[in-house]
Protein backbone atom coordinates (compact mmCIF):
# COMPACT_ATOMS: atom_id res chain seq x y z
CA UNK A 1 0.00 0.00 0.00
CA UNK A 2 2.97 2.68 1.10
CA UNK A 3 4.71 2.14 -2.17
CA UNK A 4 1.62 2.28 -4.10
CA UNK A 5 1.28 5.72 -2.31
CA UNK A 6 4.66 6.47 -3.19
CA UNK A 7 4.31 5.68 -6.89
CA UNK A 8 1.38 7.27 -7.51
CA UNK A 9 3.60 10.75 -6.22
CA UNK A 10 6.70 10.01 -7.88
CA UNK A 11 4.09 9.98 -11.10
CA UNK A 12 2.72 13.42 -9.71
CA UNK A 13 5.85 15.33 -9.00
CA UNK A 14 7.54 14.47 -12.25
CA UNK A 15 3.91 14.93 -14.64
CA UNK A 16 4.52 18.38 -12.20
CA UNK A 17 7.83 18.53 -13.88
CA UNK A 18 6.89 18.09 -17.36
CA UNK A 19 4.37 20.96 -17.15
CA UNK A 20 6.76 23.33 -15.55
CA UNK A 21 8.87 22.46 -18.47
CA UNK A 22 5.73 23.28 -21.12
CA UNK A 23 4.80 26.01 -19.62
CA UNK A 24 8.16 27.59 -19.52
CA UNK A 25 9.03 26.79 -23.36
CA UNK A 26 5.56 26.70 -25.10
CA UNK A 27 3.13 28.98 -22.61
CA UNK A 28 -0.65 27.39 -22.49
CA UNK A 29 0.42 25.45 -25.91
CA UNK A 30 3.46 23.94 -24.30
CA UNK A 31 1.42 22.88 -21.58
CA UNK A 32 -1.27 20.98 -23.41
CA UNK A 33 1.70 19.21 -25.34
CA UNK A 34 3.20 18.12 -22.17
CA UNK A 35 0.27 16.86 -20.49
CA UNK A 36 -0.78 14.36 -23.00
CA UNK A 37 2.88 13.31 -23.25
CA UNK A 38 2.77 13.30 -19.38
CA UNK A 39 -0.46 10.87 -19.71
CA UNK A 40 1.42 8.56 -22.62
CA UNK A 41 5.07 8.31 -20.52
CA UNK A 42 2.83 7.89 -17.38
CA UNK A 43 0.91 4.95 -18.97
CA UNK A 44 4.08 3.30 -20.34
CA UNK A 45 5.76 3.86 -17.49
CA UNK A 46 3.62 1.48 -15.26
CA UNK A 47 3.42 -1.26 -17.90
CA UNK A 48 6.47 -1.30 -19.95
CA UNK A 49 9.08 0.30 -17.77
CA UNK A 50 10.68 -2.96 -16.91
CA UNK A 51 10.82 -3.67 -20.47
CA UNK A 52 12.50 -0.16 -21.58
CA UNK A 53 15.36 -0.66 -18.53
CA UNK A 54 15.93 -4.39 -19.89
CA UNK A 55 16.18 -3.36 -23.45
CA UNK A 56 18.66 0.50 -22.22
CA UNK A 57 20.90 -1.93 -20.10
CA UNK A 58 21.50 -4.02 -22.97
CA UNK A 59 20.15 -6.92 -21.04
CA UNK A 60 19.30 -10.57 -23.00
CA UNK A 61 17.75 -13.12 -22.02
CA UNK A 62 19.37 -16.69 -21.01
CA UNK A 63 17.87 -19.88 -20.93
CA UNK A 64 18.48 -22.73 -18.57
CA UNK A 65 20.87 -24.52 -20.74
CA UNK A 66 22.77 -21.36 -21.15
CA UNK A 67 22.92 -20.53 -17.75
CA UNK A 68 22.00 -23.56 -15.22
CA UNK A 69 24.06 -22.20 -12.42
CA UNK A 70 22.02 -18.83 -12.44
CA UNK A 71 19.09 -20.81 -12.88
CA UNK A 72 19.38 -22.56 -9.66
CA UNK A 73 20.14 -20.01 -7.49
CA UNK A 74 17.60 -17.34 -8.32
CA UNK A 75 14.76 -20.97 -8.07
CA UNK A 76 16.17 -21.00 -4.66
CA UNK A 77 16.09 -17.93 -3.32
CA UNK A 78 12.91 -17.25 -4.90
CA UNK A 79 11.50 -20.49 -2.69
CA UNK A 80 13.15 -19.04 0.25
CA UNK A 81 11.64 -15.34 -0.27
CA UNK A 82 8.56 -16.86 -1.31
CA UNK A 83 8.32 -15.21 -4.37
CA UNK A 84 7.40 -16.20 -7.91
CA UNK A 85 10.36 -17.12 -10.07
CA UNK A 86 11.61 -14.07 -11.88
CA UNK A 87 12.81 -13.99 -15.64
CA UNK A 88 16.83 -13.87 -15.63
CA UNK A 89 18.88 -11.94 -18.22
CA UNK A 90 22.17 -11.52 -19.07
CA UNK A 91 24.04 -8.07 -19.61
CA UNK A 92 26.60 -8.82 -21.79
CA UNK A 93 29.63 -6.64 -19.71
CA UNK A 94 32.58 -7.31 -17.62
CA UNK A 95 31.42 -5.13 -14.89
CA UNK A 96 29.98 -7.07 -11.91
CA UNK A 97 26.52 -5.90 -10.96
CA UNK A 98 23.13 -6.77 -11.13
CA UNK A 99 19.27 -4.99 -11.00
CA UNK A 100 15.54 -6.39 -10.58
CA UNK A 101 12.44 -4.38 -12.50
CA UNK A 102 9.27 -5.47 -13.25
CA UNK A 103 5.93 -4.03 -11.53
CA UNK A 104 4.89 -6.12 -9.54
CA UNK A 105 6.35 -9.65 -8.32
CA UNK A 106 4.24 -11.86 -10.99
CA UNK A 107 5.91 -9.21 -13.53
CA UNK A 108 9.46 -8.92 -12.32
CA UNK A 109 13.05 -10.07 -13.85
CA UNK A 110 16.26 -9.77 -13.09
CA UNK A 111 19.24 -8.99 -14.87
CA UNK A 112 23.07 -9.90 -13.83
CA UNK A 113 25.84 -9.07 -15.67
CA UNK A 114 28.24 -11.21 -17.54
CA UNK A 115 30.73 -10.13 -15.24
CA UNK A 116 29.07 -10.66 -11.88
CA UNK A 117 28.94 -14.41 -12.95
CA UNK A 118 32.53 -14.89 -13.99
CA UNK A 119 34.37 -12.55 -10.52
CA UNK A 120 31.99 -13.85 -8.31
CA UNK A 121 31.55 -17.21 -6.26
CA UNK A 122 28.56 -19.15 -5.67
CA UNK A 123 28.02 -17.52 -2.15
CA UNK A 124 28.23 -14.05 -3.38
CA UNK A 125 25.86 -14.21 -6.38
CA UNK A 126 23.12 -15.49 -3.76
CA UNK A 127 24.28 -12.09 -1.96
CA UNK A 128 23.51 -10.31 -4.61
CA UNK A 129 20.48 -12.02 -6.16
CA UNK A 130 18.78 -11.93 -2.54
CA UNK A 131 20.05 -8.68 -2.38
CA UNK A 132 17.58 -7.92 -5.87
CA UNK A 133 14.92 -10.65 -4.72
CA UNK A 134 14.66 -8.15 -1.32
CA UNK A 135 13.33 -5.54 -4.15
CA UNK A 136 10.96 -7.58 -5.42
CA UNK A 137 9.62 -8.30 -2.03
CA UNK A 138 9.23 -5.38 -0.38
CA UNK A 139 7.93 -3.88 -3.87
CA UNK A 140 10.08 -1.61 -4.82
CA UNK A 141 10.98 -2.33 -8.57
CA UNK A 142 7.95 -0.65 -9.66
CA UNK A 143 8.69 2.71 -8.31
CA UNK A 144 12.22 2.60 -9.77
CA UNK A 145 11.74 1.22 -12.81
CA UNK A 146 8.70 4.02 -13.60
CA UNK A 147 11.69 6.89 -11.96
CA UNK A 148 13.93 5.43 -14.41
CA UNK A 149 11.65 6.02 -17.29
CA UNK A 150 10.51 9.19 -16.63
CA UNK A 151 13.53 10.45 -15.21
CA UNK A 152 14.97 9.54 -18.80
CA UNK A 153 12.05 10.85 -20.31
CA UNK A 154 12.97 14.33 -18.66
CA UNK A 155 16.63 14.97 -19.47
CA UNK A 156 15.68 13.68 -23.34
CA UNK A 157 12.81 16.41 -23.14
CA UNK A 158 15.05 19.50 -21.51
CA UNK A 159 18.00 18.43 -24.16
CA UNK A 160 15.55 18.38 -27.16
CA UNK A 161 14.41 21.87 -25.58
CA UNK A 162 17.69 23.56 -25.59
CA UNK A 163 18.07 22.54 -29.45
CA UNK A 164 15.30 23.72 -30.23
CA UNK A 165 15.44 27.29 -28.67
CA UNK A 166 19.25 27.04 -29.84
CA UNK A 167 18.27 27.39 -33.73
CA UNK A 168 15.24 28.99 -33.39
CA UNK A 169 12.22 26.70 -33.40
CA UNK A 170 9.15 26.98 -31.65
CA UNK A 171 8.59 29.99 -29.92
CA UNK A 172 11.87 31.25 -30.09
CA UNK A 173 11.12 31.93 -34.28
CA UNK A 174 9.86 35.24 -33.99
CA UNK A 175 12.31 37.17 -31.18
CA UNK A 176 14.59 39.63 -31.63
CA UNK A 177 18.27 38.53 -30.63
CA UNK A 178 18.15 40.22 -26.98
CA UNK A 179 14.65 38.31 -26.67
CA UNK A 180 16.42 34.71 -28.00
CA UNK A 181 19.07 35.48 -26.05
CA UNK A 182 17.05 35.38 -23.00
CA UNK A 183 15.31 32.40 -24.37
CA UNK A 184 18.43 30.44 -24.94
CA UNK A 185 19.59 30.92 -21.11
CA UNK A 186 16.17 30.01 -20.16
CA UNK A 187 16.38 26.81 -22.19
CA UNK A 188 20.12 25.93 -21.18
CA UNK A 189 18.64 26.25 -17.48
CA UNK A 190 15.73 23.66 -17.62
CA UNK A 191 18.15 21.93 -19.34
CA UNK A 192 20.40 21.90 -16.26
CA UNK A 193 17.30 22.09 -13.28
CA UNK A 194 15.03 19.53 -15.26
CA UNK A 195 17.56 16.48 -15.06
CA UNK A 196 18.98 17.96 -11.65
CA UNK A 197 14.91 17.77 -9.75
CA UNK A 198 14.56 14.23 -11.19
CA UNK A 199 18.09 13.05 -9.83
CA UNK A 200 17.24 14.56 -6.84
CA UNK A 201 13.63 12.28 -6.82
CA UNK A 202 15.60 9.48 -7.29
CA UNK A 203 18.07 9.90 -4.37
CA UNK A 204 15.07 10.59 -2.14
CA UNK A 205 13.98 7.04 -2.68
CA UNK A 206 16.82 4.77 -3.64
CA UNK A 207 19.56 5.49 -0.44
CA UNK A 208 17.03 4.13 2.15
CA UNK A 209 15.44 1.04 -0.07
CA UNK A 210 19.29 -0.23 -0.77
CA UNK A 211 19.84 -0.49 3.46
CA UNK A 212 16.42 -2.40 3.57
CA UNK A 213 17.00 -4.59 0.36
CA UNK A 214 20.44 -5.41 2.16
CA UNK A 215 18.72 -6.62 4.83
CA UNK A 216 16.00 -8.60 3.44
CA UNK A 217 18.89 -10.18 1.03
CA UNK A 218 20.43 -11.25 4.91
CA UNK A 219 17.46 -12.54 6.06
CA UNK A 220 16.62 -14.47 2.70
CA UNK A 221 19.75 -16.05 2.51
CA UNK A 222 20.75 -16.19 6.32
CA UNK A 223 24.50 -14.99 5.32
CA UNK A 224 25.19 -11.34 5.28
CA UNK A 225 28.86 -12.06 4.58
CA UNK A 226 27.95 -13.35 0.96
CA UNK A 227 26.30 -9.78 0.02
CA UNK A 228 29.24 -8.16 1.72
CA UNK A 229 31.65 -10.00 0.14
CA UNK A 230 30.33 -9.09 -3.34
CA UNK A 231 29.70 -5.43 -2.48
CA UNK A 232 33.45 -5.23 -2.31
CA UNK A 233 34.18 -7.27 -5.01
CA UNK A 234 31.82 -5.26 -7.00
CA UNK A 235 33.10 -1.54 -5.67
CA UNK A 236 36.57 -2.36 -6.32
CA UNK A 237 36.22 -3.93 -10.23
CA UNK A 238 33.57 -1.35 -11.10
CA UNK A 239 36.49 1.49 -10.72
CA UNK A 240 38.38 -1.18 -13.23
CA UNK A 241 35.85 -1.30 -15.44
CA UNK A 242 32.80 1.34 -15.54
CA UNK A 243 29.28 0.09 -16.35
CA UNK A 244 28.32 2.21 -19.37
CA UNK A 245 24.90 3.21 -18.71
CA UNK A 246 22.50 6.49 -18.32
CA UNK A 247 22.23 8.02 -15.10
CA UNK A 248 18.36 7.91 -15.03
CA UNK A 249 18.85 4.05 -14.66
CA UNK A 250 21.94 3.85 -12.25
CA UNK A 251 19.50 3.82 -9.27
CA UNK A 252 18.09 0.15 -10.38
CA UNK A 253 21.88 -1.56 -9.48
CA UNK A 254 22.56 -3.14 -7.01
CA UNK A 255 26.12 -1.21 -6.55
CA UNK A 256 26.32 2.24 -7.44
CA UNK A 257 28.04 1.83 -11.24
CA UNK A 258 30.65 4.02 -11.61
CA UNK A 259 30.28 5.64 -14.94
CA UNK A 260 32.84 6.61 -17.21
CA UNK A 261 33.16 10.85 -17.18
CA UNK A 262 30.96 10.75 -13.85
CA UNK A 263 31.33 13.66 -11.90
CA UNK A 264 30.49 14.69 -8.31
CA UNK A 265 29.40 10.91 -7.64
CA UNK A 266 29.15 10.67 -4.19
CA UNK A 267 27.24 13.77 -4.03
CA UNK A 268 24.96 12.03 -6.24
CA UNK A 269 25.11 9.02 -5.52
CA UNK A 270 21.69 7.16 -5.59
CA UNK A 271 23.36 4.34 -3.00
CA UNK A 272 24.58 5.02 0.33
CA UNK A 273 28.21 4.23 0.53
CA UNK A 274 29.28 0.46 0.19
CA UNK A 275 31.55 0.38 3.43
CA UNK A 276 28.31 1.78 5.21
CA UNK A 277 26.09 -0.93 3.63
CA UNK A 278 29.05 -3.44 4.64
CA UNK A 279 29.33 -1.93 7.94
CA UNK A 280 25.78 -2.61 8.74
CA UNK A 281 25.52 -6.33 7.35
CA UNK A 282 28.67 -7.57 9.41
CA UNK A 283 29.09 -4.85 11.66
CA UNK A 284 32.44 -3.72 10.59
CA UNK A 285 34.63 -3.23 7.08
CA UNK A 286 35.21 -6.33 5.29
CA UNK A 287 38.12 -8.04 5.72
Amino acid sequence: MWNNLKTTVLLAALTGLLLALGQMLGGERGVEIALVFAAVMNFGSYFFSDKIALATSGAQPISREEGPRIYQIVERLAAKANVPVPKIYLIPTDSPNAFATGRNPRHASVAVTRGLLELCNDEEIEGVLAHELGHVRNRDILISAVVATIAGAITWIAHMAYYAELFGFGGAGGRDEEGRGGGIFSALAMMILAPLAATLIQLAISRSREYQADATGAEITGNPRGLASALQKIDEWSKRIPLQVPPSMAHLFCAQPLTAGQIFSELFSTHPPIRKRIERLIGRDFV
